[in-house]
């Protein structure tokens, strides 16, 4: 069967917003609503000609089950487009944009708006198991005695919260949250802290750096609160950040020992990327401008307690489907969850035992050339609202691209629970192309 060619429109994103502790202003479909919006009002269809809207998020409040429906809602799809969310951990923004692209390859659709959303600021806290049961006698009780009986039974430690994100960054199977994954990586590769925390001041100097030259303008737009502020950027950049200023901080997963910490790390985040996906016959239709294309992507799996490797396996994957080598990639977009993590990928890459042992290669792929991954940042600066993140990627990925003149690119990420996730996208030109690829 022959595919469909599949391309990418427009997007946005809005400003990432560092949880501060306290519950932030935007509800997971408030942001995405943003992010869409501006989007939509530039494109020359209805919203209602969509035929699908998919959209990854890990984190959704109870209010907002199947959150995909709400935001097509939101945005005047209409009732009669079917929308759906889908889940994936750290890739879900990923995953909707695979979805998608699978669906207009296969001519199930035409037009599809995918991106992800994640508020992870206002995840759920909840009671512990104890005072579960004790409010359950409570409400079972029929008669004074009884529940006099079931009060008696309160203790001081019922009153002890469940954090639910915390437990969401935990891979229980292994017993390990993700920095202490982090940390085995940095470890096995011998990855020093000196060079984590240069790689964090360069990926808030590269962040500082886009939006000063106005490289984030058209991917980024401005978010406003209630209260009358404006959101220019990340409020999670820190561009007076130095490796003086991280060298004080210390390790939070591995407190005696350990390598890793907040500020070699990604954050916790709030956040939105939205995309328009189009086939070739759309693009043609309404004579839309050409973003870039979608190529294909690839998934793997890995040990959960490496989980950050994750990115290594589907690269690896993806440029064998395509029968690359990683100098013919203008650029790649590499989530950092951890600037361990990063690190840890370009030594899988570069070892030649990596390649035998876990690849079944027989040399390595070789690392990717540093000024091409990550040129503008990563989460570590900007923030890892973990829905998010995939459809962040890939946007920022095709708009870096449009503006150096096309070529292709990996957008990629590592999964918690032991997963990568990689799509190759294509930039033919700078700049927009009118009525299809150029």
């Amino acid at each position: 069967m022959n595919q469909q060619r599949v391309f990418v429109v427009d997007g946005a994103r809005t400003p990432f917003l560092k949880a501060r502790g306290s519950q932030g202003d935007f509800s997971a479909t408030d942001l995405a609503v943003a992010a869409a919006r501006p989007v939509l009002a530039r494109m020359p269809f209805a919203p209602t000609a969509f035929d699908e809207v998919i959209v990854g998020c890990v984190i959704a409040a109870p209010d907002e089950a199947n959150i995909a429906r709400f935001i097509a809602l939101r945005l005047g799809c209409g009732k009669s487009v079917p929308a759906y969310t889908v889940q994936r951990n750290c890739a879900s923004g990923l995953q909707a944009l695979s979805n998608a692209r699978e669906r207009i390859a296969l001519g199930q659709a035409h037009l599809i708006l995918a991106g992800g959303t994640e508020v992870m600021s206002r995840a759920p806290i909840q009671w512990n198991a104890a005072m579960v049961n004790w409010l359950a006698n409570m409400m079972r009780a029929r008669n004074i005695g009884q529940r006099l009986k079931a009060i008696a039974g309160f203790r001081p430690g019922h009153l002890r919260p469940v954090f639910t994100l915390l437990l969401g960054l935990t891979d229980t199977l292994v017993k390990l949250n993700m920095g202490q994954t982090a940390e085995i990586v940095a470890h096995r590769f011998g990855i020093t802290r000196e060079q984590m925390d240069e790689y964090s001041v360069a990926s808030h100097k590269n962040l500082s750096a886009a939006f000063d030259a106005g490289h984030m303008n058209d991917e980024a737009v401005h978010l406003y609160d209630t209260r009358g502020k404006v959101y220019f950027e990340d409020t999670g950049l820190r561009r007076d950040t130095d490796m003086t200023a991280l060298a004080k901080l210390k390790p939070v997963f591995d407190r005696k020992y350990g390598l890793v910490t907040s500020g070699n790390s990604s954050q916790v985040t709030d956040g939105a990327a939205m995309l328009v996906v189009a086939s070739e016959a759309a693009v043609k239709k309404y004579n839309l401008p050409v973003l870039g294309e979608l190529l294909g992507d690839a998934w793997a799996g890995v040990e959960p307690s490496q989980m950050g490797l994750g990115p290594v396996h589907a690269v690896a994957k993806l440029l064998k489907q395509f029968n690359l080598k990683m100098d013919d990639l203008k650029q790649m977009e590499l989530n950092e969850a951890f600037a361990a993590q990063v690190l840890g990928c370009q030594a899988a890459w570069e070892s030649a035992d990596y390649a035998h042992a876990e690849l079944g290669l027989e040399k390595p792929l070789g690392k990717m050339d540093p000024a091409r991954l990550n040129p503008e940042g990563g989460a570590i600066a900007i923030g890892h609202p973990i829905g998010a993140s995939g459809a962040r990627v890939a946007l920022h990925l095709l708009r870096a691209l449009q503006r150096k003149g096309g070529g292709l690119g990996i957008a990629t990420l590592c999964i918690g629970g032991g997963q990568g996730g990689a799509m190759l996208v294509k930039v033919d030109v700078p700049g927009s192309v009118q009525g299809g690829a150029a």
